[in-house]
């Protein structure tokens, strides 16, 4: 593409129509855009526009759309073409960082966002002058520019706070540091004195916060994983002017708005988000400033209002106050009774309680807080702020704080009962508090795992929490999952009719927390690791949880509601053949709301358990009567075939993994309907989506397995493109095993007639791939492939058709190859496939036995005798870096495997051989009447101690000698 006037316009209207509303116009327009971005120039184009378009509405779309090239396209996966041309790639690099700190605001955060992505890949090594170029920047004095180099150093070092340590990372660090610490440090220094120069000139005061709460941040991330020996020579300068910062009036700068944190407020977030990190991680160090920033933030914490706007700020001063106390050597600044009488008090009571506010958040947004409520992502919240602190200080003075909050709660308990439709909210700030003190250990999963043994929640539970139950209070419903592991299992059993009961309620919440509670009980779990409830102590009543589940997705605001979804999906789960008879509707209602979400797929959890209730649905059916696939196939096929058509590219992968399930339940020969799709599933661009290619090599395999004679016979014209896949996967480190499972495939099932001509080919390629790039996984798939080759075709097959495509190569491959690596083959299956294929090479290989290979014979024996005893070698070299299909670039669609689609694990060998080891010894024994006498002397004289006491076990179990 030219950089050309001409392109520049058609990337406009292109641009434009990406806009548009109406998805005939939106899609094409970002097909296209799609098809062009390979070419070279492209990037450069929309550089160019973002740059020089008089239309803010372009540049800005533009530079998204430059942002989201560079996060689908800059990474290099190795053995994948590189998608940006090296030419582009340096362009860019020297272009961007200027480009971005002289564009405005809104485009320099995505170019900056970009900057980061290519750092991610390219720095220090490809892009060393990067840090000197953006350092220089900080002399400009122009603090556009500045900020603009802030935010990019903020996004490129941020990943450091969630990095695993390792050499590398240290001294990417340490390179960070010795270029930026000093230069930002002395910012630092120069932006506070500023701050006083003008602190009376409140535009200019906005800036210069702008700038300090970047710093802030930067400094966390640069301190995160070790304390760096520069900072701690300037520890006094940073800590004496964050304790500055932190005593700030919180009147400078303020606004109308109660509902925006400031920047003042996010500043003082950010230092107590410093402040704990170092009274975590360096209490050492930090030892000597720590009481004066306790006596600031205490301050801070009881002259901030209630205001929604400072609730970052609040909760992130309570966690650096829980963070403090639950620390031994800072106990000592908690313990007098007033202190703690005082915190409970002014902190956390009044941050415990629902506030105006959280009632109009709810009511703009509920889906958005229920999901923070039920899934603990309320991180940032008072409340959870509030819990926290409660915990932490339980660690050293659980009696005190029991006894203290106890008062507290009984009355609110009071004041509730006065009136109970007033004073709602009593109540719920109480259970909170009970909540928060009963628990020492409380999971998303799991509920309260550990209990404060002061408090009665049992009791609790009856008197305060079942009341409300019966009366749809969501409150009640809510901490049943909270209270569920410490109850008594009766308790529990009671709650089901009434949470089936509240899935009709009209309120969002109520549904929603019935559904969710309804989950979590069925997957609790009782004595033996079985589900805590039967399927009998539910079946009573299925037809009205059932009834209700589904009637609630028709309920305002929850048609695509996760949680009910989920627990349908549970339910179906946990009721299996009990569900039966409700099939028919059930499976009608489901195919009805997939074909209403893939027009526009949003909701990926409900789209992922409205799959696998339809897997459920299809395995517990088919279970019992295999005959009824075919209800399922005229069922699901229409809708099948409109999302593959219209390419919905979130429901592929999960479209091909049900026909997988559904092609496996036939039990012999292919339906015509499958037949028919069969060529369309070897085409290229469906193999170019990572996230297609488990569920397709699954469906392959289905196909093999279930018609090999159908496709050998009237698809034959068809096995090269099955091997050009197979071709395709091989060649690439991220799914080489999946090229193995469908070549397995291949070799197990079609008839070798038909794979005759191809087979020395498939060796070539695997010779070649293990020439160019040989890895551990590479290996592993390589054995357990050969010796299935071997129990198939025949010990023989294989060493002539290694002898056929280099003289001597079968004693290479035994040598270099099989007898050094196999301890490192992993699973029951691929041990025991290893183990029946080196068996037949052993006695059933006459070269072995009379030529030069002999020699290899004890060898291989010995390292056989290892595989069964042994532990596995899992070491892997440093230099192998996997690249698993979650990281590979771009946003294309993940895989996500469904686990109620799970393909059964299939042994190729288990009609043939029940015992390997027992295999072994009849197999040696075999052989030693063919030829008496030779196979205890190479045994005897070869092998070491230990395996020889191994082989006579083996031989004492099977009742046979060595002749």
């Amino acid at each position: 593409m030219e950089l050309s006037d001409a392109n520049l316009q058609t990337l406009t209207e292109y641009l434009k129509k990406t806009l548009d509303p109406d998805p005939a116009i939106r899609r094409p327009a970002e097909k296209f855009l799609e098809s062009v971005e390979g070419n070279q120039n492209y990037p450069l184009l929309l550089l160019t526009l973002l740059e020089k378009s008089q239309d803010n509405v372009i540049k800005v779309c533009a530079s998204v759309t430059f942002k989201n090239y560079i996060k689908r396209n800059w990474r290099i996966v190795e053995d994948e073409p590189n998608k940006i041309c090296e030419a582009d790639r340096v362009a860019i690099k020297a272009n961007i960082v200027h480009l971005m700190l002289s564009s405005p605001e809104q485009i320099q955060k995505q170019l900056s966002d970009a900057i980061s992505i290519i750092g991610r890949e390219d720095f220090p090594q490809k892009w060393p002058d990067l840090l000197t170029e953006m350092v220089n920047r900080f002399q400009s004095g122009d603090f556009h520019v500045i900020n603009g180099v802030l935010r990019t150093a903020h996004s490129l070092f941020k990943r450091y706070r969630h990095e695993f340590k390792s050499n590398e990372l240290w001294t990417e660090i340490k390179l960070v540091l010795d270029a930026f610490a000093l230069p930002l440090t002395n910012l630092f220094k120069a932006t506070i004195e500023l701050c006083s120069t003008h602190a009376n000139d409140a535009s200019a005061l906005r800036i210069l916060f702008s700038s300090l709460i970047l710093i802030s941040k930067l400094f966390y991330s640069l301190n995160f994983q070790d304390l760096p020996e520069f900072f701690e020579d300037n520890m006094e300068t940073w800590m004496n002017n964050f304790h500055t910062l932190l005593t700030l009036d919180n009147k400078l700068l303020q606004t109308d708005d109660e509902e925006e944190a400031g920047l003042l407020e996010l500043l003082k977030s950010q230092i107590c988000d410093n402040a704990a990190l170092y009274a975590q991680k360096y209490d050492e160090e930090f030892q000597r400033y720590l009481p004066r920033f306790v006596t600031a933030i205490w301050n801070l914490l009881v002259t901030t209002g209630q205001e929604v706007k400072y609730d970052l700020l609040v909760s992130n001063a309570i966690q650096f106050l829980a963070s403090v106390c639950e620390r031994p050597h800072y106990k000592n600044l908690f313990e007098d009774q007033n202190t703690l009488t005082s915190i409970c008090e002014k902190v956390i009571v009044p941050n415990m309680e629902f506030r105006a506010a959280d009632e109009e958040a709810f009511e703009d947004n509920s889906e958005e807080y229920i999901r923070r409520d039920l899934e603990g992502s309320d991180i940032d919240t008072r409340r959870r702020a509030a819990c926290d602190l409660v915990r932490g200080l339980c660690k050293f003075f659980e009696g005190p704080v029991t006894g203290i909050f106890s008062g507290y709660v009984n009355s609110m308990l009071q004041e509730y009962a006065k009136n109970p439709s007033v004073n709602w909210k009593h109540k719920d700030a109480a259970i909170y508090l009970v909540t928060s003190l009963a628990s020492k250990a409380q999971t998303q999963k799991h509920g309260i795992t550990q209990a404060n043994e002061l408090v009665n929640l049992t009791e609790f539970f009856v008197n305060h929490i079942l009341p409300d139950l019966k009366s749809a209070n969501a409150d009640g419903i809510k901490y049943i999952m909270i209270f569920r592991n410490q109850v008594p299992k009766e308790h529990l059993l009671v709650s089901i009719p009434l949470l089936i009961n509240h899935l009709q309620a009209e309120s969002i919440v109520v549904h929603t927390y019935a559904a969710h509670a309804l989950e979590r009980l069925f997957t609790m779990r009782g004595p033996n690791n079985a589900t805590l409830f039967t399927a009998a102590e539910i079946a009573p009543f299925v037809e009205i949880l059932l009834t209700n589940l589904f009637k609630a997705l028709t309920l305002p605001g929850s048609s695509e509601n996760e949680y009910i979804m989920k627990a349908i999906m549970r339910s179906f789960s946990l009721l299996q053949e009990a569900i039966i008879p409700y099939i028919p509707t059930l499976i009608t209602q489901l195919t009805q709301k997939l074909l209403a979400v893939s027009k526009n797929p949003s909701k990926p959890h409900f789209n992922h358990y409205m799959f696998e209730a339809i897997c459920l649905s299809i395995r517990i059916t088919c279970k019992a009567n295999p005959a009824a696939v075919v209800n399922f196939e005229e069922a699901l096929f229409l809708v099948f075939t409109e999302i593959l058509q219209n390419d919905v590219q979130e429901f592929i992968p999960y479209v091909f993994q049900v026909m997988s399930l559904l092609l496996e339940t036939h039990k012999n020969d292919i339906p015509s309907s499958y037949m028919a799709l069969f060529p369309h599933l070897l085409q290229p661009v469906l193999w170019e989506r990572t996230g297609n290619i488990p569920a397709l090599v699954r469906l392959l395999q289905a196909f093999l397995e279930r018609g090999s004679n159908t496709i050998a016979s009237a698809a034959a014209d068809k096995i090269p493109g099955l091997l050009g896949v197979f071709q395709k996967l091989i060649a690439s480190k991220a799914n080489d095993h999946q090229g193995f499972y469908l070549l397995n495939s291949i070799i197990e099932h079609m008839p070798p007639e038909s794979v005759d001509q191809y087979r020395k080919q498939i060796f070539i390629l695997l010779f070649q791939r293990l020439q160019n790039s040989k890895t551990t996984k590479f290996i592993k798939s390589f054995l357990v492939f050969i010796n299935l080759y071997c129990i198939k075709y025949g010990a023989l097959a294989l060493q002539e058709i290694f002898d056929g495509i280099q003289p001597k190569m079968f004693g290479m491959v035994l040598e270099k190859i099989i007898i050094p690596e196999i301890q490192k083959v992993s699973g029951n299956v691929e041990k025991k496939i290893c183990a029946v294929g080196i068996t037949k090479l052993l006695t059933e290989c006459p070269p072995m036995m009379d030529t030069e290979y002999t020699k290899l014979w004890t060898p291989l024996l010995q390292s056989l005798i290892g595989l069964f005893e042994l532990p596995e070698d899992d070491t892997i070299p440093d230099e192998e870096h996997f690249i698993d299909i979650e990281d590979t670039p771009g946003y294309q669609t993940a895989f996500s495997q469904l686990a109620f689609a799970g393909k059964k694990e299939h042994d190729p060998v288990g009609q043939m051989v029940n015992n390997p080891k027992i295999h072994l010894a009849q197999s040696l024994h075999k052989l030693s009447t063919a030829c008496p006498g030779r196979v205890p002397s190479m045994v005897s004289t070869s092998l070491n101690a230990e395996a020889l006491q191994y082989l006579q076990g083996y031989l004492q179990a099977a009742s046979v000698t060595l002749l």
